[in-house]
């Protein structure tokens, strides 16, 4: 039996250990921590004979255990993971690992001093998709890869103004939680370092004169307003309970980034949280002098157009409905790391280069500059 302890039982973190239990029933949950133990004592019976504790200290002083996952807010996986790397148990990290400068730099000294293998929770960079996207690019089909362009247009994006997201403060901003997911996959297919990036964000839609903290419960419009959850299932709906055009919802609802890598060229990315419905898409097309490969997530079909004849290749891919098979690489992967088989293929060091890359995207914004990417000193 493997024995997993769970910092912050929050819904994601649930869903991998599902996808986990599902593949790999040898694991189970021995131990959780969260501000809300008597709650999830009450509402999940799959959890009656789990020991709760108050802190992680606690836990891990009565605990055996073979892997840790934290599923917190996203604030606060930096201050969680400080706490496990010293331990060298194996952790299960949900992204973004950080959501300021100043812990990102705090994770990085701590990541190099560590001797824990670190899985961080990036389906995408392997997922099917992602790793044949790879395959193709490190053959040498299209020739070396010499400009990216790639979009990220969420049609689930209300949730990131109905609900506690809408808390800069909580996400860091929205390059923090979509972004890093793109950045990273770009950077494993290109398998290049990132050292620039200049960005933009724009707030044009969720913005408005709404009372602070009003719920579409209690606002006047919510039969007629398009973005009222009040038609939702009752437990969605209290999770998605504030108005999305009040004075106080935060994130921007755009942004994009160019970003530079080390032999000069360069990546455009731009994301989007107001489209809906068919109008979503995820995916990129990575262009060589032989030919430009194409890929969307959503479909899970690729394509490679050769530059110099009219040859075109269609592959579809059998992605699976988790996070396009990358969940389950994700928990089978920790699974291994935890009873030594494998080595982490979602590092540590993979999630701080991205969280590096959206903060410095999000200053670029703020300020109007080019940023370095790069471990600055004062740090």
């Amino acid at each position: 039996m493997i024995k997993l302890g769970v910092i912050g039982y929050g819904s994601r973190i649930g869903n991998i250990i599902r996808v986990m239990q599902e593949q790999r029933p040898e694991c189970k949950i021995q131990a959780i921590t969260d501000i809300r133990n008597d709650e999830l004592k009450a509402q999940n019976s799959a959890l009656q004979d789990v020991h709760f504790y108050a802190s992680f200290e606690d836990m891990y002083n009565n605990e055996e255990l073979d892997g840790v996952l934290i599923g917190t807010r996203c604030s606060l996986h930096t201050e969680m993971a400080l706490k496990v790397l010293p331990t060298g148990i194996p952790l299960y990290l949900e992204k973004p690992v950080s959501t300021t400068m100043a812990d990102v730099h705090r994770l990085k000294k701590a990541s190099d001093a560590s001797s824990s293998e670190v899985v961080v929770s990036f389906p995408l960079r392997v997922s099917r998709v992602a790793r044949m996207a790879k395959e193709i690019i490190d053959s040498g089909k299209i020739g070396t890869v010499e400009h990216v362009q790639a979009t990220n247009n969420t049609p689930y994006g209300s949730v990131y103004y109905h609900s506690w997201y809408r808390d800069e403060k909580e996400t860091g901003g929205l390059f923090l939680q979509k972004a890093t997911h793109d950045f990273d996959y770009i950077n494993y297919i290109v398998d290049q370092s990132p050292i620039a990036v200049c960005a933009m964000t724009s707030k044009q839609i969720f913005k408005g004169t709404k009372p602070a903290g009003l719920k579409c419960m209690d606002c006047e419009e919510n039969r007629t307003c398009e973005e009222s959850t009040i038609k939702l299932p009752e437990k969605k709906r209290e999770r998605w309970a504030y108005c999305s055009f009040a004075e106080d919802t935060g994130n921007e609802d755009s942004g994009s980034a160019l970003v530079r890598y080390e032999s000069g060229m360069h990546v455009a990315y731009s994301q989007n949280f107001f489209v809906r419905n068919k109008a979503g898409y995820r995916g990129a097309r990575f262009m060589g002098y032989k030919g430009t490969l194409e890929f969307n997530f959503y479909t899970s079909q690729l394509k490679v157009y050769m530059h110099h004849t009219n040859r075109v290749e269609t592959y579809d891919v059998d992605a699976g409905n988790d996070h396009f098979g990358g969940d389950t690489m994700l928990v089978n992967n920790f699974v291994d790391v935890m009873q030594g088989l494998d080595k982490s293929h979602s590092t540590l060091d993979h999630g701080l280069t991205s969280a590096l890359m959206c903060l410095k995207a999000k200053q670029s914004a703020e300020t109007g500059t080019f940023q370095t990417i790069a471990w600055d000193d004062k740090f």
